[in-house]
């Protein structure tokens, strides 16, 4: 990869992805195959007037030893260390910048029982330190081409050639194959456009119906907005990119109002593995049956992580032909794959998507019908003939998708 095409992208990366502001930390957290491009994006960092910027370093391969061979018991202790280090953050609310490099495979033959034990220890724990923060600091969540991940979505290709060719899908999807930041204006503008119309709707809930046997309604929460694109930080009103890229126009669903079935339509990377062709039924908003032709059993696990992960936490609009979908490749990474067609998501839900939601606790929030779980993975339903008809509180009925693409 040319050195001034990588310079390119960590400019978006620090510039439109987490919006460095002067005086501002940042943390970046990166695997060590993605030195180079992290050293760029400090660069652009310090230029933005960062005041520090400090890099967690992590690698698939140690992070593999680490959980086959340490004991349950170790790595779901959360140390005195640890909670300060977050609280350190709380106070100093630094950007974070996440370099997703990371081999799909990287955990594989890891007992996923002993993940999910170590999930739930460390989450209890973790979880009001970073909700003390939450909503208040600029992130984003970049690729980078590693020679595992490359490999991975193109196994028939030599490494050095499937490393190319996957940067150049990462580019490609994130628009920075032409001026990056009048692209990523211009396209949220048209994002914006969509929540617009979708926040005018008032909409009830949204049935879903495909040739492929997804036959489905969601019901919304009307304290709930649709969001996509960028967001602001609270009290200090800074814009800024979560993920590049995105296609998504997405909300947070009333929990326990969901019926019907839904079916996939790519396979699901979930814990370094696939859970292929498999559709979920839902009761009441629950999942309340699964049946998956590869790795069923590890879906029923990821469904019972806790009260919440059988309900949705997230719906999200994608059409057909975003340019990542246009790529007919399955990238294994949420980040990408999500952000290729429509999609739901189980576990937790977007607490920042209520209406005047600073001025309630997160207690207060989840018991408005915004689903709390210690997971939130997404899974992709869009296919080319799906429609979706909205139906407004006032009962009318409006086309949102035809034919795989928004009707509006």
């Amino acid at each position: 990869m040319k050195k001034s095409v990588l310079k390119k992208y960590a400019l978006l990366i620090a510039k439109v992805g987490g919006n460095v502001q002067k005086g501002q930390d940042v943390v970046i957290r990166a695997s060590v195959d993605q030195e180079l491009l992290v050293s760029y994006v400090m660069e652009e960092c310090y230029k933005l007037g960062a005041r520090h910027v400090s890099v967690d370093w992590g690698s698939d391969i140690c992070a593999r030893v680490t959980y086959r061979k340490a004991k349950t018991k170790v790595l779901g202790t959360v140390n005195d260390w640890q909670i300060e280090k977050q609280k350190h953050y709380n106070k100093t609310l630094p950007v974070f910048i996440f370099i997703d490099s990371e081999d799909p495979d990287g955990l594989k033959g890891v007992s996923q029982k002993k993940l999910a034990e170590v999930s739930k220890m460390v989450y209890p724990i973790m979880k009001p330190l970073r909700e003390e923060r939450e909503n208040k600091y600029q992130w984003t969540i970049a690729g980078a081409a590693s020679p595992a991940w490359a490999k991975k979505v193109f196994p028939d290709l030599p490494k050095g050639k499937a490393v190319e060719k996957l940067w150049e899908a990462i580019l490609k999807t994130s628009r920075c194959n032409e001026d990056p930041i009048k692209a990523w204006d211009e396209h949220n503008k048209e994002l914006q456009k969509h929540t617009e119309f979708l926040n005018s709707l008032d909409l009830d809930y949204l049935e879903y119906k495909s040739s492929n046997g997804t036959d489905f309604k969601v019901w919304l929460n009307d304290k709930v907005i649709w969001e996509a694109g960028g967001e602001k930080t609270l009290g200090s009103g800074i814009f800024f990119n979560p993920n590049i890229p995105t296609e998504e126009c997405f909300t947070s669903p009333i929990k326990g109002k969901a019926e019907g079935i839904v079916h996939s339509t790519k396979p699901l990377s979930y814990q370094s593995q696939l859970i292929e062709n498999f559709w979920i039924r839902f009761e009441n908003g629950k999942a309340v049956e699964v049946h998956a032709e590869k790795n069923e059993e590890l879906l029923k696990e990821m469904i019972s992580m806790d009260e919440g992960a059988c309900y949705l936490g997230e719906v999200a609009l994608v059409p057909f032909t975003s340019p990542i979908n246009q790529t007919n490749l399955l990238f294994c990474n949420t980040l990408y794959d999500e952000n290729a067609v429509c999609h739901l998501a189980l576990g937790m839900g977007f607490t920042n998507l209520v209406k005047g939601y600073e001025n309630y606790t997160q207690k207060e929030l989840h018991d408005m019908g915004v689903n709390d779980s210690s997971i939130h993975v997404d899974f992709m339903i869009g296919s080319k003939d799906l429609n979706i008809v909205g139906v407004k509180r006032n009962g009318e009925r409006v086309q949102i998708f035809k034919d795989g693409v928004f009707a509006f």
